[in-house]
């Protein structure tokens, strides 16, 4: 089924007017696109300023010197009374994150002189949550999930390879659509991931599990979908296309979903179960923050908080009735609260694990998106 071009929404106002906030707006993605943006946050940019300029445009501001304090705080009150078609409102992350592009939007234009000074400099943002992940699975669960393809099938070694791949690695589900076949490096134990977030390349250890699964698919199913000239990608549609992110995501939600762990996701789920089993092995946070490849150690402190085992050591060595269990405790197990802790005078695991919830928003689809993406598959 050949897929319908969706016609890109134009910017509100006058497009003739040189001055108009809908023109600058739109050379200001010109300006993040020659300054070598991803094409990721340049699309990102242009749908929330699009919202923004429509309604801006609809209270009668039309371009960027009108835009004062005031308005933009006014802006601010409408995305926190926003509410989405389910009648749920904009999560605190995704209003930070709108804001935040806006602030850029403004910033440059003061910076270029097309404004005297920048209304959004003194804009408070709102306070994000630190929340826990929704969901992490554990071992036996992971295990119930990498059953469900269907080995008998192609696409069921397939699908089996790249599950194996994002829970050995925790890459993103871009970097997994965009693996290249000389990217695996076997002696090694590594993968290296071109062009990641930011940009950016890194190399990642992978386990031999994983390495076997990708070869068996590289043996049995890969050669019967590649369609020449071979572009390198290793894991292919049947009609031997890239995978797309919508269909990565449907089809690792609905594996979770036949697994019946009663627990929901998609890719990301690999990702967040990959960094908890790390930290819960006693894997340096400095280790998992190069392997998630967060430039900032605080992203990865974020993803891992509180390790819930560490917790719990702690418990049973010092609460009442965690000391009963306490003196059962097998031979090597933490003796005391600091060791419990992991206490060492240093960023510990002990003070880390909790949700990379900003990120999952950002790199899975939401809502009415998975719906839609689900409708636009045609096989797999």
């Amino acid at each position: 089924m050949a897929r319908t071009k969706v016609e890109k929404k134009p910017f509100a106002g006058d497009l003739n007017d040189p001055d108009g906030l809908g023109v600058w707006a739109k050379r200001f993605l010109e300006y993040e696109r020659v300054r070598n943006y991803s094409a990721v946050t340049v699309r990102t940019t242009e749908q929330h300023l699009k919202l923004f300029v429509e309604w801006a445009f609809e209270r009668g501001v039309y371009r960027p010197a009108e835009v004062t304090k005031p308005i933009l705080e006014a802006h601010q009150k409408w995305l926190f009374y926003f509410r989405k078609k389910n009648g749920k409102p904009l999560g605190y992350s995704t209003q930070r994150h709108r804001l935040t592009l806006i602030k850029g939007f403004f910033r440059w234009l003061a910076r270029s002189n097309v404004i005297l000074s920048n209304p959004a400099s003194e804009l408070e943002m709102p306070r994000v949550e630190r929340r826990l992940p929704k969901a992490i699975l554990n071992e036996r669960e992971m295990t119930k999930v990498l059953a469900q393809p269907d080995l008998t099938e192609p696409l069921g070694v397939r699908d089996r390879a790249m599950m194996e791949v994002l829970y050995s690695t925790g890459v993103r589900r871009a970097e997994l659509s965009s693996l290249l076949l000389f990217d695996l490096d076997r002696e090694r134990g590594t993968l290296t991931i071109r062009l990641g977030k930011n940009k950016t390349d890194r190399t990642v250890p992978i386990g031999q599990r994983a390495i076997d699964w990708v070869d068996r698919y590289l043996d049995e199913v890969r050669p019967k979908h590649v369609v020449p000239p071979d572009a390198g990608v290793i894991f292919l549609t049947e009609q031997g296309e890239k995978i797309s992110l919508a269909h990565l995501t449907e089809t690792m939600r609905q594996y979770i979903e036949a697994a019946e762990v009663g627990k929901h996701g998609a890719v990301h789920i690999f990702r967040h179960s990959m960094a908890t089993a790390l930290l819960e092995g006693g894997a340096d946070i400095r280790a998992i923050q190069e392997m998630l490849g967060h430039r900032k150690l605080e992203t990865t402190e974020i993803y891992t908080r509180v390790s819930i085992k560490h917790l719990k050591a702690v418990h049973d060595v010092c609460h009442p009735l965690g000391k009963i269990a306490s003196e059962k405790r097998p031979e090597g197990a933490p003796s005391g609260a600091a060791d419990a802790a992991g206490v060492d005078g240093s960023t510990s695991a002990a003070e880390l694990l909790a949700a990379l919830e900003a990120e999952a928003h950002e790199d899975e689809p939401r809502g009415g998106s998975v719906q839609s993406a689900r409708a636009r598959l045609e096989g797999r």
